[in-house]
């Protein structure tokens, strides 16, 4: 006769998708006891769900009677959900503070405890602020392009008639002036529209063939003082997006990058580097990716001006005199076109943006 398999190890396919969330689930019955963990939860405490089935789980937090009253609170009160702030003991790594969510289960006498690390809740509020961000940002931008657009040419025309009309040399020099101040607003309204003209070209792209595109312009560009470093996993497989779109976006930051090493350029120790590396069961974007690119531009300039450090993604904000602050928002754009994510770590003497893009 078959060996019956242990109760708590059958479970259900709802329990066995808990496993592709990034948060951490424990199903526990009404003492506390785990009757399944999944993969995340496994993970931080480094314990396999055989190990843990059948443990107490507050066992393994450090304010044990915090967990036991609010699932008791649970239980005897009705309420949908009881949340709090603790500490979760790990094996082999330093306790991890999170963020408790405790709710009923789907089955009677069993209860779901949801661990959010509190670093990665703070990381989910940043990434969906920086979503709506751009969504505003996108929505802004052409609605003010428009706006401007039409009676810029309006203007532009009046001025070229009034030019004509003109017998003085030294008027006309005025309606030369309004008519070349017209056409560098309407090239800077153009470059406003043209990631939302643009087709979206889809092909098979290599990122580290975007890389070297960069680094061959940045370093035409700035051919003394300044080193591009190549830091690549060969590895990373080809995904389908724009690669003329994502040349643009890289290229955007590797040159703001370029201008604020200025000084160090002139020093001769200018440093960017580009770094590529796949990162494995991520969740940005507000949804869960078994593989996404993860690709560094860093460089070893003074950093992002602490002023506009919360607003480098927003239009036309820049650290530099003369910045037309459009590189960071479009590279943001054509990202996000690409289901991605732009983040940005920048301290004096290293800035970091990295790009987060999924991978088949």
């Amino acid at each position: 006769m078959p060996k019956k398999p242990h109760p708590a190890l059958v479970q259900p396919a709802a329990l066995a998708a808990l496993d592709w969330l990034a948060t951490l689930v424990a199903v526990v019955d009404g003492h506390g006891a785990v009757r399944f963990a999944n993969a995340a939860l496994e993970d931080a405490v480094g314990l396999s769900r055989r190990s843990l089935d059948g443990v107490a789980l507050h066992d393994w937090m450090h304010d044990s009677q915090a967990f036991v009253d609010a699932l008791k609170r649970v239980q005897e009160q009705g309420f949908a959900a009881v949340r709090y702030d603790a500490t979760l003991k790990r094996l082999h790594d330093d306790p991890l503070p999170v963020h408790v969510v405790l709710a009923p289960g789907g089955r009677e006498g069993e209860f779901i405890a949801e661990f959010l690390p509190l670093e990665q809740q703070a990381r989910q509020e940043r990434e969906e602020r920086l979503i709506d961000q751009a969504q505003a940002n996108k929505e802004l931008i052409r609605n003010l392009a428009h706006e401007i657009k039409n009676p810029l040419g309006g203007i532009r025309g009046a001025a070229q008639l009034l030019q004509m009309e003109l017998e003085s040399r030294d008027l006309t020099e005025y309606t030369q002036v309004i008519i070349h101040e017209a056409d560098r607003l309407q090239a800077l309204v153009d470059r406003l529209l043209a990631p939302h003209r643009r087709p979206h070209v889809v092909g098979d792209v290599n990122i580290h063939e975007v890389c070297e595109r960069v680094r061959s312009l940045i370093l035409a560009e700035f051919p003394k003082g300044l080193r591009v470093v190549r830091d690549y996993d060969t590895s990373i497989p080809e995904f389908r997006g724009d690669k003329e779109q994502l040349i643009q976006a890289v290229l955007n930051i590797a040159h703001n990058a370029a201008q604020a090493l200025a000084e160090r350029i002139a020093a001769g120790d200018a440093e960017i580097v580009f770094r590529s590396r796949v990162a494995r069961q991520l969740t940005f974007g507000k949804q869960r990716y078994r593989l996404a690119l993860e690709l560094h531009v860093m460089d070893n300039g003074p950093g992002v001006p602490d002023a506009i450090k919360d607003r480098i993604f927003y239009p036309l904000v820049s650290g530099r005199d003369g910045g037309s602050g459009l590189g960071l928002t479009l590279a943001q754009t054509f990202v996000q076109q690409h289901h991605g994510l732009i983040e940005c770590d920048s301290v004096p003497g290293r800035t970091d943006f990295k790009i987060l893009i999924p991978l088949p």
